[in-house]
């Protein structure tokens, strides 16, 4: 089945900690859709401590490369500056990840749209456009409540893909395992 050698022990440690990961994933998207208020702030969150991190990091390595690269020490500045307000003023980082969102899936929308039309007179052209149609929706949730939509928004869509991406890691984790045996 496989062209090259593949350990099988790799298989079986994919399946098991997969299996794991499946669940954790799952139980975190149920948190998501049934509370998606708290998953927008821990997504925020997250993102905000992952932007304080990336500045010192770029600070970091500014420092090391070249030292009077102001512009390397403005995008190390512009990050932690962001990452903070959006800690102490989480209201504005739920608003502005809201119509990055938004932005996002109008663009993911747009690009749906042109590969349905592009690929009209074959198979599957319907679901890109049942994708795009879907896309343009949420962006156009995204933006009809801006910001305020954004604090349910955020939350409830992150919780979907946790908990999709959960099921999809046991299915896979399953599948490997089978495979193995």
């Amino acid at each position: 089945m496989w062209k090259y050698p593949i350990d099988e022990d790799l298989f079986d440690a994919f399946s098991k900690y997969s299996k794991i990961a499946g669940v954790i994933f799952i139980i975190l998207g149920a948190i998501g859709i049934i509370y998606p208020v708290f998953m927008t702030l821990a997504t925020v969150t997250f993102i905000s401590w992952l932007m304080i991190f990336g500045g010192f990091i770029a600070g970091y390595f500014t420092y090391l490369s070249d030292k009077s690269n102001p512009l390397g020490w403005l995008k190390s500045f512009v990050l932690f500056v962001i990452g903070l307000l959006m800690i102490f003023y989480p209201m504005t980082g739920v608003g502005t990840v809201g119509l990055l969102l938004a932005v996002y899936f109008f663009m993911d929308s747009f690009a749906s749209f042109s590969i349905a039309l592009s690929m009209r007179p074959t198979n599957g052209w319907i679901w890109w456009f049942i994708n795009a149609i879907f896309s343009l929706l949420i962006g156009i949730l995204f933006i009809i409540g801006w910001p305020f939509t954004s604090m349910y928004l955020i939350g409830l869509l992150v919780g979907f893909s946790l908990f999709f991406d959960g099921f999809s890691l046991l299915i896979t984790g399953s599948i490997f395992k089978k495979m193995t045996k």
